[in-house]
């Protein structure tokens, strides 16, 4: 359940039971084709035209009093598409984004602030809140100023929102706060700053936290309104319920730049760091493709072809970047430095085209909180400076531990992101669901007037040729790429018991 739907393909005779699934699979996707909202089809986007400078600009459309901000791929809105695509549509300057600040201490005044954290009670952070502070810290969450005091808590858990004092609304779709327990707020007592320190080395301060706000932790208040469900065995509720019964909240100074020494900090790229490689490589687009998985020559399509689209509309240097989730995510998760590895794989292959796209790693957690969550992903981005952003079926979803089924409406997440307050600057690009034609033997965009030319392969299905050892359908990946998965899930299959398997 990725920021984009897209299955793999296969050169071989389909199985017949492959083929079934495929079919109930399309019977799914015809039944959402046929119902998309009247919503979706009023907000057709108009994909905007760089001016002679460079930029692009904005305006508000009378039918619609806001800015028409996506475009859907499916058949009732072809027409549409096309109409939109060659309308006018104009959109402020990437450069006039709300401006990002990043919350690391001054050169000059740290030599003072690495003294005073050493003097102030402190708190040990878990390995989840140290990447949380890596969020705040390097801008991602801007405007906002550290975790969250009780007002801006509430703000964001009841209407995934804050208000400045100047009256702008901005989308924080998702609360950042820090958990403590009764032992922690009993040390503290009276004092309104304290020390934030490393969770592999206790008593290293790596931030202050200054007028701080203590807080009642609801955890059932905070699960329902975040999540939609209140079970415990949600990779992230199990978090909560797990964590203290207090939030502190207060302004962040951080002493220095994060580093997990993992080899890949150099993909760690903050928003701002983002941005002057943007300018470096020229781009007039920025593009972005979320993911916690491997990409798959399915993927590829979808990101190549939203490129295409880009440079049809007269953008001369579309950017792709490539962003892997790098914060905790569900223990059936491919590793981070395999996904990364996987990623440089498909670049040297030329599956996608290295000079036009970065890879890089968002240290944020995966929440697992759908709609709520996708707004998180989108806001976070576009303080990098990024204005496309492709989205499809069920983002930063997950199936209900109890029922099996998806805990969100599988669409939801786009649709909300054409509506969100906070989120007009964002440009959704098409969406198109991909997987292999058995009849002409590759990779094509699927096409719901012919259903049994389709094949699709699952995310399962791949894990399980990967595990096996058995080779995948030719061209589902490029040969590094999947010579590098299918090892990891082979060492781990190899470390398994066989009653786990």
């Amino acid at each position: 359940m990725i920021s984009a739907f897209i299955y793999g393909y296969s050169s071989r005779k389909p199985k017949t039971s492959e083929l079934r699934k495929s079919a109930r699979l399309y019977k799914s996707l015809n039944n959402w084709l046929n119902n998309s909202s009247a919503l979706s089809r009023r907000t057709m986007a108009r994909l905007p035209s760089p001016t002679p400078d460079g930029h692009v600009s904005s305006r508000t459309t009378a039918e619609q009093g806001t800015t028409s901000k996506t475009f859907e791929t499916i058949k009732e809105t072809i027409p549409e598409t096309e109409e939109a695509l060659n309308g006018p549509k104009v959109f402020e300057s990437q450069e006039q984004l709300l401006d990002v600040k990043e919350l690391y201490v001054p050169l000059e005044k740290k030599e003072d602030a690495i003294k005073e954290a050493g003097e102030l009670v402190k708190l040990t952070l878990s390995e989840l809140d140290l990447q949380w502070l890596h969020v705040l810290a390097d801008g991602w969450a801007s405007p906002l100023q550290g975790f969250m005091k009780e007002d801006e808590y509430l703000q964001s858990l009841h209407f995934s929102t804050l208000k400045l004092k100047d009256g702008t609304i901005v989308n924080q779709s998702i609360p950042i706060v820090l958990p403590i327990s009764n032992s922690d707020k009993e040390r503290i007592g009276n004092e309104r700053n304290v020390a934030l320190c490393y969770p592999e080395l206790p008593g290293t301060p790596v931030a202050i936290l200054r007028n701080i706000e203590i807080y009642h932790h609801h955890k059932e208040e905070r699960c329902a309104r975040t999540f939609g469900v209140t079970d415990p065995r949600h990779p992230y509720t199990s978090v909560i319920y797990e964590s203290g019964d207090w939030l502190v909240g207060g302004k962040l100074e951080v002493l220095e730049r994060i580093r997990y020494n993992d080899g890949l900090d150099s993909y760690r790229y903050s928003p701002r760091q983002l941005k002057e490689q943007f300018r470096k490589c020229e781009a007039d687009a920025v593009f972005v493709f979320q993911l916690r998985n491997p990409i798959h020559n399915g993927h590829a399509l979808l990101m190549n072809s939203c490129r295409e689209k880009l440079l049809q509309k007269g953008f001369k240097k579309p950017l792709l970047l490539v962003h892997q989730i790098g914060g905790k995510v569900k223990d059936d998760d491919v590793p981070l430095d395999i996904r990364i590895a996987q990623n440089e794989a498909i670049l040297e292959e030329g599956i996608l085209d290295p000079h036009n796209t970065i890879i890089g790693i968002f240290p944020s957690p995966m929440i697992y909180a759908g709609p709520k969550e996708v707004q998180w992903h989108a806001k976070a981005r576009m303080n990098a400076g990024c204005r496309f952003y492709i989205v499809g079926r069920d983002p930063a979803g997950m199936k209900h531990p109890g029922t099996n089924r998806d805990i969100y409406d599988p669409w939801h997440g786009k649709k909300v992101l054409m509506m969100a307050p906070g989120l007009e600057k964002l440009e959704i690009l098409p969406f198109q669901v991909a997987a292999y034609n058995v009849k002409s033997g590759r990779m094509e965009f699927f096409d719901s007037t012919r259903p049994e030319d389709f094949l699709f392969i699952s995310g399962t299905m791949m894990r399980k040729f990967a595990s096996t050892g058995e080779e995948p359908p030719a061209g589902f990946m490029g040969k590094k790429a999947w010579e590098i998965l299918a090892s990891y899930y082979q060492n781990k299959r190899g470390n398994e018991s066989p009653q786990s398997r």
